[in-house]
């Protein structure tokens, strides 16, 4: 593992674990199924919706959750969603609200379990999963509007700013981000924390090609052409729409995640340069030879069930920060 001396919390890590048999055989499933069933389905708004009811029939199937993990029905300002709590003992004061990912079109919390249980662990805190508002019926703006509902209802709900945590992945990567600008630009109350799991962040009309055919999962061009669905009208510079572009300062400390062939590893790592360049602490992660948001994996593959002992490292380094930073106030 290599490791900056920075500090703590800033900084880059490349794990070194050995890739797994187990990592290697999803990486040929993914190439030999979703890879071609995107290329072949992402081309018109019909092959969008028949992928987003064969997803949709998984969150039918019971998943496999430990004894000690449970999930609760809720509703934050208008939103659905679930509480996921991954055991006994949880600080009932603090929360991590989760954004699923899906390319704003698929997915719901309940695909996302093997994640949200194994944060609310990691993170000693129930998790909130938020069934916010997707396309193509809706926009963007519909699904940052949930997001920042949701945020607000915890607020109204008694939560302190410092107890919350903001974490998505893929498309949820993207909404994290740009909840965060949204909060910091209204002069609303930070959370204390963010995590980036393989963030979707440049949704302009630039061309990917970095890692382009050693992605299994994902086609250059269809995410690409998907960009072009949800920014139609919109400035694709905007940070709001590609959170690349944004602006970071004043933002709490993040953990970026990524896997080295993945399509949107450059997007994650450009994100991770600005906000440092900004004065951000940032943890960025790039796991070798992992899929697009490996962790939801973590049934099956062991550098996805050990990627969570890394986010617990984080969030001991952000909370000995803020320890430091009220140390210092006072």
């Amino acid at each position: 593992m290599e490791v900056s001396v920075k500090s703590e919390i800033d900084v880059d890590i490349h794990p070194g674990y050995p890739v797994s048999w187990q990592a290697a055989a999803f990486n040929g499933i993914l190439r030999g199924t979703a890879r071609p069933l995107s290329a072949v389905l992402l081309r018109h708004t019909a092959g969008m919706a028949l992928a987003s009811r064969l997803i949709g029939l998984g969150q039918w199937v019971p998943g496999r959750l430990p004894p000690e993990a449970s999930t609760v029905r809720a509703r934050l300002n208008g939103c659905s969603g679930e509480w996921v709590r991954g055991g006994a003992g949880l600080d009932e004061t603090k929360v991590l609200l989760y954004f699923h990912g899906g390319a704003y079109f698929i997915c719901s919390p309940a695909t996302h379990r093997p994640i949200t249980w194994r944060l609310s662990a990691a993170a000693r805190r129930p998790v909130i999963a938020l069934d916010y508002r997707q396309g193509p019926v809706h926009s963007l703006s519909e699904s940052l509007s949930d997001a920042l509902g949701a945020y607000e209802c915890l607020l109204d709900r008694g939560f302190a700013a410092k107890d919350v945590l903001l974490a998505g992945d893929s498309a949820g990567g993207h909404l994290t981000l740009a909840t965060l600008l949204a909060l910091r630009d209204r002069g609303l109350p930070l959370p204390s924390a963010a995590i980036c799991l393989s963030p979707w962040t440049d949704l302009s009309d630039g061309c990917r090609r970095d890692n382009r055919w050693l992605d299994p999962m994902l086609p250059a061009g269809r995410v690409d052409w998907l960009a072009r669905q949800w920014t139609a009208g919109l400035d694709c510079r905007d940070p709001l729409v590609s959170p690349v572009y944004g602006d970071y300062t004043g933002i709490p400390p993040l953990m970026i995640v990524t896997g080295s062939t993945e399509i949107l590893r450059n997007e994650g790592r450009r994100v991770a340069l600005s906000a440092r360049e900004n004065g951000v602490p940032v943890t960025y992660e790039e796991w070798r030879r992992m899929p697009h948001v490996f962790p939801i994996l973590a049934d099956v593959v062991p550098e996805a069930r050990i990627f969570f002992r890394h986010v617990a490292r984080f969030l001991r380094a952000v909370e000995e920060r803020a320890g430091g930073s009220d140390t210092a106030a006072a």
